[in-house]
C-alpha cells in the first residue's frame, strides 16, 4: 500500500484543521502553559497537583518509556503544540527533537518558540522519510487519526501495521516507541456521532486487539497500562478552565463553538468514567530481527 493510499485512509488535513486550527489563543485559555492537549498523569496522593505538573509528568513518562534521555534524535509523531519536544531538548538533553503535525497553527506556534534543537514538519507520518535513524519515538494521541471511521477491521490493522513498520524502519536497533492512544473500551466499536462529526471528523478509535495484531514481529509490548481515570480528571479540569474563561473564549470563537467544546469535554469525561473508552500508555521495544 502506497503512502498516499495509507494517508487517504486516515483523517485529512481539512479534518485536522477543523479541530486544531480553531485558534491558538482559544486553546491557550484553557490548556496548561505547556499547551498539552492529551491525557495528563495525575498524582492521586497530592490534592494540590496542578494540570501543568500532571502534563509534564505524562511527558516525562513517555520520554522514560522511549529511553531517550540524552539521545541524539527523537521523533514525536503528532507533536501538537510542541510540549513534548520542548521538554525533550530542555530537560532531557536531547540534541534534536523532530515533530510531525498536519496543523499549520501548531507549526506556527512551535516555530515561534525559536528553539534551534526543535524541527517541526507539516507532514504526515505516511510521507515521512528521515535523513537518519531515530534513537526513540513517542506518539501521544495521534494514533486515533490514522484510520477513518467506516474502515473494516482488516483495513484498520493494515494502516496500523504500516505505521509500526515505518517506526521500525526509522528506529536504530534496540530503539523504543512510547505510544499513548484512546481505544474503545467496554462498548461496541462505534464513536459517538456528535464527537465523530462535530469534534473529530474522519477519526476513529482502535481496539486494543487491533494494535496487538498490528505490531506482531515488529515490536515487543513491554509496558501496557490503562489510565482512563487520569482522563476523567484531565477533561474535568479542561472544562472547568474553559468555563472560567468562557466570556473570553466566546469573544475569540463565538458562543456556538464554546458550547460545542463544553459538550464534548463533558461527554468525553463521562465516556472514560464508565469505561466506554480507555486510554493506554504502551512501551514497545523494537524487535531487531523480525520473523
Amino acid at each position: 500500500m502506497t503512502s498516499t493510499r495509507v494517508q487517504e485512509l486516515g483523517a485529512s488535513v481539512q479534518a485536522i484543521e477543523h479541530h486544531y486550527d480553531v485558534g491558538n489563543d482559544f486553546y491557550r485559555l484553557w490548556l496548561d502553559p505547556t499547551m498539552t492537549y492529551t491525557c495528563a498523569s495525575w498524582d492521586q496522593t497530592d490534592e494540590n497537583d496542578s494540570l501543568e505538573a500532571a502534563q509534564l509528568r505524562k511527558i516525562d513518562l513517555h520520554i522514560h518509556q522511549a529511553k531517550v534521555k540524552g539521545a541524539k534524535r527523537v521523533l514525536d509523531v503528532g507533536c501538537g503544540w510542541g510540549g513534548a519536544l520542548k521538554r525533550l531538548v530542555e530537560a532531557h538533553q536531547v540534541e534534536c527533537g523532530v515533530g510531525l503535525t498536519l496543523s499549520q497553527s501548531q507549526v506556527d506556534w512551535i516555530s515561534q518558540l525559536n528553539e534551534p534543537k526543535i524541527e517541526v514538519l507539516l507532514e504526515s507520518w505516511a510521507d515521512h522519510s528521515p535523513k537518519e535513524p531515530y534513537d526513540g519515538i513517542i506518539s501521544i494521541e495521534a494514533f486515533e487519526a490514522f484510520a477513518k471511521s467506516g474502515l473494516s477491521t482488516q483495513e484498520k490493522i493494515h494502516v496500523y501495521r504500516t505505521f509500526f513498520s515505518k517506526c521500525h524502519q526509522w528506529l536504530k536497533p534496540g530503539g523504543w516507541l512510547s505510544l499513548q492512544t484512546i481505544t474503545f473500551g467496554n462498548s461496541l466499536p462505534i464513536l459517538d456521532e456528535f464527537i465523530s462529526t462535530e469534534i473529530f471528523p474522519e477519526s476513529d478509535l482502535p481496539r486494543l486487539a487491533e494494535i496487538a495484531e498490528a505490531v506482531e514481529r515488529l515490536f515487543e509490548v513491554v509496558i501496557l497500562q490503562n489510565n482512563r481515570a487520569d482522563y476523567v480528571q484531565t477533561l474535568k479540569k479542561w472544562r472547568s478552565q474553559l468555563r472560567e474563561k468562557r466570556e473570553s473564549a466566546i469573544a475569540l470563537v463565538g458562543e456556538e463553538q464554546v458550547i460545542s467544546f463544553e459538550r464534548y469535554l463533558k461527554l468525553s469525561a463521562y465516556m472514560f468514567e464508565v469505561g466506554t473508552c480507555d486510554v493506554y500508555r504502551i512501551a514497545f521495544r523494537r524487535i531487531d530481527v523480525p520473523r
